[in-house]
């Protein structure tokens, strides 16, 4: 387990990502997933008020699963669960009303009276950076959350949320709701952003970094190939307009080398990495079957030495 930035939560070092649930797999299939990464010893599930608007049950499904599989494993006090507010068609932005209709609302749907951690998923450049905190603030002093988090921010505007969480010239935990981790997008193949800006904050101010998409929505599994990888995915045209180029396939050589040699799949290499990153406490990685999920959880016990470290970080400058 890691510590979560200056928090009292200790998570698993994969954090499982909800967002398929009640989209690209039901209600069975995404039990079996959560049971498989339990019984592996993971205990960090992250989710959001919007997962699931592309499935069958639109927005609320992912919660919605999470809870009925919390409320029959009554394992509810063995989890640190994560969810979001801000992005859902129903309920977008962070003025404090929505953030408090959003929180009661993913409080109901996980079936919980508590979120460990919540995020602001992403900026609302419309409602003042205090008044968002004052009201993140508020369900931390009244136990509805635990912590705040943000999710999609620019360096600077994070940096002012975080100035307005010091005071003295010493991050607070928690002050006025103070952000204490960034869910950021960092992976091999999406690196400038936060190395060149965010780190640096998180760094500072004792932020735990949580990558998404930190197997570059797929194309870090190894799945997608120069010729011949037909992928069956609703990402798929996205993934091959970003990353098929000369680069990407280097990135995808280096992996192959490196899991070659560690016998292990691709994408634990890939998160592997990330997870030697400076400020990175636990990636954030979706599976869709418990197999899948397998290949994932083998980065925990991966250690890659400084040479294969350099050599990726080389193959995706």
């Amino acid at each position: 387990m890691v510590r979560l930035g200056h928090t009292d939560l200790e998570v698993f070092p994969l954090c499982l990502g909800g967002n398929v649930f009640g989209w690209t797999i039901d209600e069975e299939r995404s039990f079996a997933v959560l049971d498989a990464y339990v019984r592996a010893g993971g205990n960090f599930i992250d989710t959001a008020d919007v997962y699931g608007r592309r499935g069958p049950d639109g927005p609320g499904a992912s919660e919605r699963i999470i809870g009925r599989w919390v409320a029959a494993r009554g394992n509810r006090d063995e989890l640190v669960l994560a969810t979001k507010v801000g992005a859902s068609p129903d309920l977008s932005g962070l003025s404090p009303a929505t953030i408090r209709r959003a929180v009661d609302g993913s409080l109901a749907r996980l079936g919980v009276d508590r979120i460990d951690l919540y995020y602001a998923h992403q900026d609302d450049p419309d409602t003042p950076l205090q008044d968002t905190l004052g009201a993140l603030g508020e369900l931390i002093r009244e136990g509805k959350i635990r912590h705040a988090a943000a999710s999609n921010y620019s360096a600077a505007r994070l940096g002012e949320a975080l100035d307005i969480g010091t005071v003295e010239g010493k991050a607070v935990p928690d002050a006025a709701g103070s952000f204490v981790a960034l869910q950021a997008h960092y992976n091999l193949m999406e690196r400038e952003e936060y190395e060149r800006e965010l780190a640096p904050l998180c760094k500072r101010h004792g932020l735990a970094c949580l990558p998404y998409f930190s197997l570059a929505r797929g194309f870090l599994t190894g799945k997608y190939r120069r010729e011949g990888s037909e992928v069956d995915s609703p990402r798929a045209p996205g993934v091959r307009e970003s990353y098929f180029n000369e680069r990407g396939f280097a990135v995808l050589g280096a992996l192959d080398e490196i899991a070659g040699a560690h016998a292990t799949s691709v994408a634990a290499v890939a998160l592997a990495w990330l997870l030697a990153q400076p400020t990175v406490a636990a990636p954030v990685a979706s599976a869709t079957s418990p197999e899948q999920l397998a290949e994932l959880l083998a980065a925990n016990e991966l250690r890659l030495s400084p040479e294969q470290l350099e050599r990726l970080s080389d193959a995706s400058a």
